[in-house]
């Protein structure tokens, strides 16, 4: 298995758990909250889709430089393998990408 496939396989997930459990608890706290001030429940839900939205950019962009790097750093000498697997891993996250 490549470097790249590797990767992709222990980065299932675009969030790591532990920061997922936390935008979780964020959002909890914010529908908690409706009742007592609407706005600010509404307000933090806001930042709370913001910050998510940053975070899996910065992962999908992280992403395709490792997906880049594995096939641009052989140059001319990747050989048609290494190739084929770069382009199936670009097609997971393609796809991934579309069910987004």
């Amino acid at each position: 298995m490549t470097e790249v496939a590797k990767a992709g396989r222990e980065v299932s997930a675009l969030v790591p758990r532990e920061e997922s459990d936390k935008y979780e608890l964020r959002l909890q706290q914010s529908v908690a909250g409706f009742v007592d001030g609407p706005r600010a429940a509404v307000e933090e839900a806001d930042r709370l889709v913001e910050d998510l939205v940053g975070r899996v950019s910065d992962a999908m962009a992280q992403r395709r430089r490792t997906l880049r790097t594995s096939w641009q750093a052989a140059d001319e000498q990747a050989d048609t393998e290494q190739l084929r697997l770069a382009l199936r891993d670009y097609r997971e996250l393609a796809e991934r990408l579309l069910r987004l």
